[in-house]
């Protein structure tokens, strides 16, 4: 257990333990996961498929529930908010890049990155958006929608969605894995110029080792334990 903390990092978990019923037994997916993140890290979770790696940054987010244990993020215990409270959480602290990008298909470039401004209740959406934008260097696409944007493309979109609304900690799962690796490259600098540029806290999932290489430190997950 995380005891006698002075100066608190952004995000720490405590016993963080999480099951899923199968019906014959419970499986034990992640246990006792205790980790902290300091502001202004760049940390890669690392490890085999099926290690824990997706699941523990659901519950990093608040996105899923532990069965048992404690996530702070920056001084709040999520996990005592009800669903409302976290997800206002996110939408305050949280920025999200997603191997599958999960950019609206209805909405175009321009108006998926506005979204979690206007969510916010950012009266300068547009502006900031088209900026965003223009920083990944898809000035000339913004009223594309994403079917009609190539996957390296989606991904900047996404990371500037990310961004958007300056958030104090970017969760990435896989952000290159649907990417070929010529593309994968330009959006790992461009994500690491950005967090530099922002000051932003950075956490990833990846199995691409010249990825993790690129943060301050490596986490590494076996059998849902994080190893010594």
């Amino acid at each position: 257990m995380v005891k006698n903390r002075v100066n608190k990092p952004i995000l720490w978990t405590d016993t963080l333990t999480k099951q899923v019923n199968t019906g014959d037994d419970n499986l034990t997916i992640l246990r006792d996961i205790n980790l902290e993140v300091n502001a202004g890290e760049a940390v890669a979770i690392v490890g085999a498929s099926g290690s824990g790696k997706s699941t523990l940054l659901g519950l990093l987010a608040g996105l899923d529930t532990p069965t048992s244990g404690k996530v702070h993020l920056d001084g709040t215990d999520i996990f005592t908010l009800d669903e409302d409270s976290r997800a206002a959480l996110r939408g305050k602290l949280l920025g999200f890049v997603f191997q599958s990008f999960q950019l609206l298909p209805a909405l175009t470039a321009l108006e998926n990155v506005m979204l979690p401004l206007e969510l916010s209740g950012i009266k300068a959406a547009e502006s900031i958006a088209r900026k965003l934008l223009q920083r990944v260097g898809l000035e000339s696409r913004l009223q594309h929608y994403p079917k009609q944007l190539s996957g390296g493309e989606q991904q900047r979109v996404a990371i500037a969605r990310a961004f958007a609304t300056d958030p104090k900690l970017l969760l990435a799962d896989e952000p290159t894995g649907n990417l070929d690796s010529s593309t994968g490259k330009q959006i790992i600098e461009l994500m690491f110029e950005l967090n530099r540029e922002r000051g932003t806290t950075l956490v990833l999932v990846t199995h691409d080792e010249s990825l993790s290489k690129r943060c301050l430190r490596q986490i590494r997950l076996v059998d849902g334990m994080l190893a010594q």
